[in-house]
């Protein structure tokens, strides 16, 4: 057998993955990436990981398109370094996808529990939910939740009229949704988690799963993003927050109608 014939036999043997898989970890945290990988493994999943931007080693004077004053209005205190971190990582994940040429992809934090049927539902839920760029598989909290579509592998996919459900944790997006977003949240004004799923301001199809399709690892515990104190000490004064209640409660009405009026 010559050295052509050997390669293309090995590559037929290799089943095709349905979706890239796009992995969100920084360098130091290789216990994550190394479960994860023990993960993948077990389950034939490849993953491509995302050279992550690791918040915490990073001075806010090199922090780079964010908008302090705009944050703080809207979310009433200050930006964590691990927000700032996970922010600007998954644009970079969703920036290597739009690089590599896929329609979809997959994007998971290191803090999850890969399931072996997780790209089978992904595929499933987007076929329920053509018109759907992002599908948040992963949240939690499930507010006014209202159907849209049964997937084939029995996963329920549709909108919630009360959030941010939290969590961003498992995603999958399209290219269309992906150019959307890189472009609309360019700029940091609130944390990921809840800048992507206003999908009535980036004007993005955002759905999700009404259970979660992965769950977590016990690695979640020593989150990377911050302390139940942490936030507490980045609260502003109580008078301050009156322009982040303004904001919620307007969002909160903008949110009831994409829920009732969105295809």
């Amino acid at each position: 057998m010559s050295l052509y014939q050997g390669a293309l036999s090995q590559s037929l043997s290799v089943p095709v993955q349905p979706l890239p898989v796009y992995l969100i970890n920084i360098g130091r945290a290789t216990d994550r990436l190394a479960e994860i990988q023990r993960q993948s493994d077990a389950f034939g999943i490849r993953i491509e990981r995302v050279e992550s931007v690791d918040g915490a080693l990073l001075q806010r004077s090199q922090w780079i398109d964010v908008d302090h004053d705009r944050f703080r209005r809207r979310h009433g205190r200050i930006i964590l370094p691990g927000e700032y971190g996970c922010y600007r990582s998954h644009l970079l994940a969703l920036l290597q996808f739009l690089a590599d040429g896929s329609e979809s992809a997959v994007i998971i934090e290191d803090d999850i529990a890969l399931e072996s049927n997780l790209l089978d539902r992904a595929m499933a839920a987007k076929e329920a939910a053509p018109n759907a760029e992002v599908i948040k598989l992963v949240n939690h909290r499930w507010g006014g939740f209202r159907a849209a579509a049964h997937s084939r592998t029995g996963d329920v996919i549709g909108r919630c009229l009360f959030g941010p459900q939290g969590s961003t944790a498992c995603y999958l997006v399209t290219r269309s949704g992906a150019q959307k977003i890189v472009k609309s949240l360019a700029v940091m004004s609130l944390p990921w988690d809840v800048a992507i799923e206003r999908g009535w301001d980036t004007n993005t199809s955002i759905f999700t799963t009404r259970s979660n399709v992965v769950g977590f690892s016990p690695l979640q515990k020593t989150t990377m993003i911050g302390w139940r104190r942490d936030y507490r000490a980045a609260k502003s004064p109580a008078w301050q927050r009156i322009p982040a209640h303004l904001f919620r409660t307007l969002d909160f009405f903008r949110r009831i109608a994409y829920v009732l009026t969105t295809p």
